[in-house]
Parts: structure tokens; sequence; C-alpha cells
């Protein structure tokens, strides 16, 4: 007997269907996000430079004059950043230029008031509000912007007032306080100092007699009743007689021996002062802070 054996096969011309395979159907490509108009970016940065500049308007002491600047500056380092990284059009990129520059200048600028602040040069908010007002950023931005806005991008900074710098001085010898002057006593005051001075003699904390001395002059003061007197002097530029007080450069110092006057039936006081380092000199000195100055 014969086995024969083969395999099967299919059909001829037949192929099987492919395989199928489960699973979510391939997603089409994410649109790319449409560009904000450079219009619409302009006012967006603009705006919290506004909203600061509004805080220096109504600062109404020296520390809040300062935080405000802070947040001028933050605000302005903000608004050139995102400017650098908007794309302008070409017809106003000159400007576009001119206003991140600007604001930068307008930064660094309120920094240095800040400083100036810290180390005693700008004493009162009229003379930081006049340095600030010197800001070259400060002219530049509302430059671009008008430029800008000209050219159909519209946005605008206000800037609040600041007023200019003033260099007020009293007449030399001038009073600020005059006290009674019906006694003997005499007392010169030698400025040989780098700023104007105002002397002060206290009993206690109630100033009696203080008057101005000019850089570079001597004042002399008679009239003094007898009695021992503290002694203390403030220097500085630009003195403002409603606050009774240096506005740039203040300093306030205390003579470390008081001075006594006294009057007998054949002599009478007389003291010289003398308001910087001379050889030979015996009067020692310290430097106070502000608050501990008597008001004259």
């Amino acid at each position: 007997m014969l086995l024969l054996s083969g395999c099967s096969s299919g059909l001829p011309g037949y192929h099987p269907p492919p395989a199928r395979t489960s699973g979510a159907a391939a997603s089409s490509a994410a649109p790319s996000p449409t560009a904000v108009p450079y219009g619409t970016t302009l006012v967006q940065l603009i705006a919290p430079v506004n909203t600061a500049m509004a805080e220096i308007a109504g600062a109404g002491s020296l520390d809040a004059l300062a935080g405000a600047m802070t947040d001028v500056q933050s605000a302005a380092s903000a608004a050139a950043t995102g400017l650098q990284n908007a794309d302008a059009p070409a017809a106003v990129a000159d400007a576009h230029r001119q206003l991140y520059v600007g604001l930068d200048q307008l930064a660094t600028d309120l920094g240095q008031v800040q400083t100036d602040i810290t180390d005693n040069k700008v004493c009162a908010t009229s003379s930081a509000l006049a340095e600030a007002g010197q800001s070259q950023g400060l002219k530049d931005v509302p430059a671009a912007l008008a430029t800008l806005s000209t050219a159909g991008y519209p946005a605008t900074l206000t800037v609040p007032p600041t007023g200019a710098p003033q260099h007020r001085a009293l007449d030399n010898g001038s009073f600020v306080r005059e006290g009674e002057r019906d006694g003997l006593g005499e007392l010169t005051v030698e400025n040989g100092g780098d700023a104007d001075a105002v002397l002060t003699l206290t009993h206690g904390t109630d100033a009696v007699y203080s008057f101005y001395v000019l850089k570079g002059q001597t004042a002399k003061v008679t009239g003094i009743r007898d009695g021992q007197y503290d002694v203390y002097f403030a220097g500085g530029f630009d003195w403002d007689a409603a606050s009774k007080r240096f506005t740039q450069s203040c300093a306030f110092t205390k003579f470390d021996d008081g001075l006594n006057f006294n009057t007998t039936d054949s002599t009478y006081s007389t003291w010289k002062l003398t308001l910087q380092p001379v050889a030979g000199g015996n009067a020692s000195t310290t430097d106070i802070p502000e608050g501990s100055f008597p008001v004259p």
C-alpha cells in the first residue's frame, strides 16, 4: 500500500485580508498659536509702569517714595525685557528700541535716587522727586510712546509732577530760632566745612537759639543768656524754611561738650566754634541720627 503525504494550500490567487490593529487614530498636528498684536503687547507692558508711577504721586513720606520707586523699577525692567522679546513692526523699529532702552534707563536712574536716599544725599521727598525728574529715561520713554502713538500704537506714560532742583539758603547769620537775647554771652561760628550749617543751642531737648551759617563764612550771635547749653549743628544744602531742614546732603552732629555762658560783675562768656577739623582743636563731636536732632 502506498501512503501519500502533502499539505494544503489556499486557492490560487487568494490573499487573506490584512490583520487589524486596535488603538486610537493618530491625531492631527496642533495649530500654531495666534501672535499677540504689537499694540496689545505694548499696552499690556506699559500699564504696570503707569500703576507704579501713580504710587510715586501719592507717596507721603521719603520711605513711601523709596518703596514706590522700587515698584517703578521692577515694572520698567519687566516692560523693557518684554519689549525686547516682542516683534515690532518694521515701521516703528526705531521708536520701539528707544522705548525699551528708555525703560531700562528709567529703572537705573530711580535706583540711583534710592541710593542717594540711603546715603542721605537726598533727605526730603521734594529733592528725591526733583532728582527723579532729571532722569533721562523719564524723558525718553514718553517721547518714544508719543512716536508710537502717532504711528497707530497708542500708549502713554503718566509722569507725576517732580518739581525742579532747588538751592535755597538763608542769609548768613539769620536766626531760625532767635530766643531771648537779653544776656551778654557771645558765640562766633566759623563754617569751614563743605556745606551750609544750622547751629543750635539747647536746654535739654528744647532749642533756644538756632542760626544759619553759610559755607565758608562766619556768623556771630550776641545777647545769649547765661546757662549751660548743648550744641548741635545740621549740615547740608537747600534749606526748607517750612520744615526747618536741609533737603540735600544732610548730616547731624552734636558737640560732645556743651557751652557754659556765665556773667559776673566784670566778665561775660565768649565762645568760638569751628565747623571743621583744625590743628590744636579741643572740641570733639559725634554724628547722630536725624531723630535725635532738636527741631530748631
